[in-house]
């Protein structure tokens, strides 16, 4: 038997998984049993980037202070190689650390919201260089020297990244992230003090034998195309798959485990995600506006829009959805034909008022939204203002309600 054999045979990664998830439970409480066991993984899998095509962010995030995350990071910075925790950081001192650092680090960001919130100012670098170290080789061009004596340098950012903070994240790094939403605790529910003189011991023990198995596995992880659950595709297959790779090496019952967590959290950040308010806006188009209708003026589907409860419509920046900034967001997706989606005029009886079609939105609808509720044009329908062909939007909103039938009657749009 080889010494890598030996050593093999003498690690047991299912057991080493639970000691770790173990570690967490005894300091940290998340909102799930699918949270412990991706951060476990997490840890894990930083002790293997060498190995992985791409690493996945980590985001603990809460919409209130108080909620355990900069516990939860302090214990993952045990638990990782080469841990640096910073609350602030320039692009240029991060690109130098990652270059500079004896192995890979883990970096740390603490209270993330004062990087990105909104009042953190322009931190464009910052972003960059986590969206640019998500991958293998991401690496950005930079100056180096002194005066004019200056020459262009690439710098890498590939490392693993977690981070903690209020609120949310830019769209680019929520969609590459682990994201484990965290709360107050509650009455019952109960952590162990974490006192660092003495824990940061027992959680140091545990990376190095966490490394020791790494060392073990990183031939075969390195080889390995893990599975991934049903519908679990593109970006967030891409942010499973280094931490499926660890689950199948460690085995036991963390495959499992690791596949049902994948398909919870993922299910959880698209059920829960406001990033993208294109994407709500068109979903709220089809399912709460047009309902089957085939076109639309302005000022209906604002009315409409407006009216939505629980909808971000009526504060945009503390003001209501207006005709220009809907132009706008609609104009960043494109027609069936690929060109932007742009209002168009009808030609009524008494009036020639814009809007939208719905064969323009179509391709949108298609490919961005997800699938339409059951009978999304039925009822709603029946509620929704419609235009007819003897209408135009300067009538009040009672007299244009019509059916989608007589929707379908309107002359031609205007040329040009």
């Amino acid at each position: 038997m080889t010494s890598t054999e030996a050593l093999t045979s003498s690690i047991d990664g299912a057991a080493l998984l639970d000691e770790v998830e173990a570690f967490h439970r005894r300091f940290n409480v998340f909102p799930s049993e699918s949270a412990y066991v991706a951060v476990a993984l997490w840890d894990a899998h930083a002790h293997l980037i060498d190995a992985f095509d791409g690493t996945a962010r980590l985001a603990f995030l809460s919409p209130e202070p108080g909620s355990g995350k900069s516990r939860a990071l302090e214990i993952v910075e045990t638990l990782t190689p080469n841990a640096a925790i910073t609350v602030n950081a320039s692009a240029n001192a991060l690109f130098r650390l990652v270059e500079a650092t004896d192995g890979l680090p883990t970096l740390l960001f603490d209270e993330i919201d004062t990087v990105f919130g909104p009042k953190a100012g322009d931190n464009e670098p910052v972003r960059g260089f986590l969206n640019s170290g998500y991958r293998r080789g991401g690496s950005s061009l930079r100056c180096v020297g002194d005066g004019s004596n200056q020459s262009a340098g690439w710098f890498s950012s590939y490392c693993a990244v977690a981070m903690a903070g209020l609120g949310s994240l830019p769209d680019t790094i929520l969609t590459r992230s682990v994201i484990i939403r965290m709360r107050k605790r509650a009455p019952n529910e109960k952590v162990s003090p974490y006192r660092r003189r003495t824990h940061e011991k027992e959680g140091h023990a545990l990376r190095d034998r966490l490394a020791k198995w790494a060392d073990t596995v990183r031939d075969a992880v390195a080889e390995a195309w893990p599975e991934m659950p049903e519908g679990v595709t593109d970006r967030p297959a891409d942010v499973w798959e280094p931490l499926l790779a660890v689950a199948d090496a460690a085995g036991g019952h963390w495959p499992e485990r690791a596949r049902a967590a994948c398909l919870e959290l993922v299910h959880a950040a698209h059920e829960g995600d406001d990033s993208s308010l294109g994407i709500r806006l068109l979903t709220d188009l089809r399912d709460k506006v047009f309902c089957g209708a085939d076109r639309m003026p302005t000022a209906v589907i604002l009315e409409c829009l407006l009216s939505l409860d629980d909808s971000p419509w009526v504060d945009l920046d503390d003001k209501p959805l207006n005709a220009r900034t809907l132009a706008r967001m609609l104009s960043a997706y494109v027609t069936p034909a690929n060109k932007p989606i742009k209002p168009r005029t009808f030609r009524t009886a008494s009036g020639t008022p814009k809007g939208y079609y719905a064969e323009d939105l179509a391709d949108a609808w298609l490919r961005y939204c997800p699938p339409p509720p059951e009978e999304s044009a039925t009822a709603a329908t029946a509620a929704t203002p419609q235009v007819s062909g003897g209408e135009s939007v300067a009538d009040s909103p009672d007299s244009i309600r019509n059916t989608t039938a007589e929707t379908a009657t309107l002359p031609l749009p205007v040329a040009g």
